[in-house]
């Protein structure tokens, strides 16, 4: 049964219109059997010289497969046009790393395949392709981040497969690993060994995939160095705020936090350069609320709002809210997520750890510091984003609108079959003359009604409705009881469920209307 599905890694990708994922760092420990496994590029066979692999335990706990540190994993579905263009690049890139000293393992698993998709939700697959980078036998996971092309995989492979910190050895070394980069982390050590160099290591190969780290027991190649710095120590290299920054707490978790607070930015930037948008991410995978300041940045007050935001944002350091100032013109992105409109700029909405938004347009530049106090005050009213509610809805299968779906749904006395849907998703469009038959079918059953919301267009309440993909049905019952339909998407089949469903409507919901 086809659905497209809805790859919900937040904001990052809509604002920028890519397709770059959020990195999700997570330990895998036992996720389930592992069928249909695909290897590339080998010369050899990989687990029992098979090309396919059936029956696999997870983790890969066999003699072949402890030898091989690192595998990379592409999750797709055959009929993904997106998996399809990859295909050819994976392959080749998959040959080249092959003949390497270490050979790079490449595999794929059809995440579509109906015995596979226990392991496509143990790894949190949601959208295609998705490729996962596996370590130490499984023991450590991370998101590819890599380019898509055969000879961009293979450079950031080899990179990603050898050393996560480097040696700096001359003068220059730092300089050149910086041209190129805009974050750098350097260990500088007396000697590089002991439980200082070893922890540095450790947070290297755990954050590997979204800075780069270099090490060194000469202080003096540091630029902007002090070469009175004996060690140990961290030295954070950013290009805002205050350029760089050091630490000397090399408990694990103590420097990945580090890393993670210091290569933020007090206030994030978003406009068409490209070199914003890494920090874009990092904004939104982080677990604090989201200030969002949306106004062109050619407007005359422009300066005036960037000194009243980053005097703000300085404010509330520590009071887990972050903050974005972005360029209207280049977030088209975002607007439409958020149901935004141009004449409302400058504006500023708030997108809050539940999920709740708070929206505030034509906002002046002297109002934010209020406006954000009475956010953490829980003094806002609500924001959602919500089409218009038709004036005529008279056709079979009845519209439903964030603004109406209390009212059309949840609170009402009939029974309810709800279908989310996006415009331009393949299945939905063939499953909506399936929806009008039924709908016409049961016309006469004036208990039960057949409904549609654009969940790419209304916001939906995710406490209630788990949508991951298109089309998906719900039932509210006239007495509230609310289930997902995941049966066959026929006429007949949505029929005899909703029939052996519903429930008869209470009887005080049949009063007159005169009674009413």
């Amino acid at each position: 049964m086809g659905q497209a599905s809805v790859n919900r890694i937040g904001m990052g990708e809509i604002l920028m219109g890519t397709s770059y994922r959020a990195y999700n760092r997570r330990t895998i420990s036992a996720p389930p059997r592992l069928r249909h496994f695909s290897l590339y590029g080998r010369k050899q066979p990989f687990c029992s010289l098979k090309v396919v692999i059936q029956n696999i335990r997870w983790p890969l706990a066999t003699t072949e497969s402890r030898e091989h540190k690192f595998i990379v994993i592409e999750f797709y579905a055959p009929w993904c046009g997106h998996c399809k263009k990859l295909a050819p690049e994976y392959e080749k890139a998959a040959s080249i790393l092959s003949l390497l000293e270490s050979p790079v393992v490449l595999a794929k698993v059809d995440a579509s395949n109906q015995k596979n998709k226990p392991l496509a939700a143990e790894f949190e697959v949601g959208g295609y392709p998705t490729m996962k980078i596996l370590r130490y036998g499984g023991s450590y996971v991370q998101e590819y981040k890599g380019p898509t092309d055969a000879d961009g995989i293979v450079s950031y492979l080899k990179k990603q497969s050898g050393p996560a910190s480097l040696e700096f050895q001359a003068p220059g070394d730092v300089e050149s690993v910086m041209e190129d980069r805009q974050m750098l982390i350097v260990g500088v050590f007396p000697k590089l060994s002991g439980e200082e160099f070893d922890n540095f290591t450790m947070v290297a190969e755990r954050l590997r995939a979204d800075y780069e780290f270099r090490h060194t027991s000469d202080p003096s190649l540091l630029p902007r160095g002090d070469l009175s710095i004996a060690g140990p120590l961290v030295r954070l290299f950013k290009p805002f705020d205050e350029l760089f920054v050091d630490f000397q707490d090399f408990e694990v978790d103590s420097l990945v936090g580090f890393v993670e607070e210091k290569s933020t930015p007090l206030v994030t930037l978003f406009n068409k350069d490209p070199k914003h948008h890494p920090f874009v991410d990092k904004f939104f995978n982080n677990q604090n609320a989201k200030a969002m300041l949306f106004l062109n940045f050619g407007a005359d007050k422009f300066d005036t709002f960037r000194e009243k935001y980053q005097e703000v944002a300085q404010l509330n350091k520590g009071s887990n809210v972050s903050f974005l100032m972005g360029d209207a013109e280049a977030s088209h992105g975002a607007f439409q997520y958020f149901g935004l409109k141009e004449h409302q700029v400058p504006l500023i909405i708030i997108q809050a750890v539940d999920e709740q938004k708070y929206l505030r347009a034509n906002i002046e530049h002297d109002q934010i510091a209020a406006w954000i106090n009475d956010f953490k005050d829980g003094i806002l009213q609500t924001y959602q984003k919500s089409e218009p509610i038709p004036e005529v809805n008279d056709k079979p299968v009845k519209i439903v609108v964030a603004d109406s779906l209390h009212d059309m749904v949840l609170r009402s006395s009939t029974n309810v079959l709800l279908e989310f849907y996006a415009p331009s998703c393949t299945h939905c469009k063939k499953l909506a003359p399936i929806l009008d038959d039924v709908a016409v079918e049961l016309k006469k059953e004036t208990d039960i009604m057949i409904a549609k919301i654009d969940a790419t267009a209304n916001d939906i309440p995710r406490d209630i409705f788990e949508v991951k993909g298109y089309p998906t049905l719900y039932f509210r019952s006239s007495t509230g009881n609310i289930l997902k339909y995941e049966g066959d998407r026929t006429k007949d089949a949505i029929i005899r469920f909703i029939q052996k469903k519903k429930v008869a409507a209470p009887a005080s919901h049949h009063l007159p209307k005169d009674e009413l």
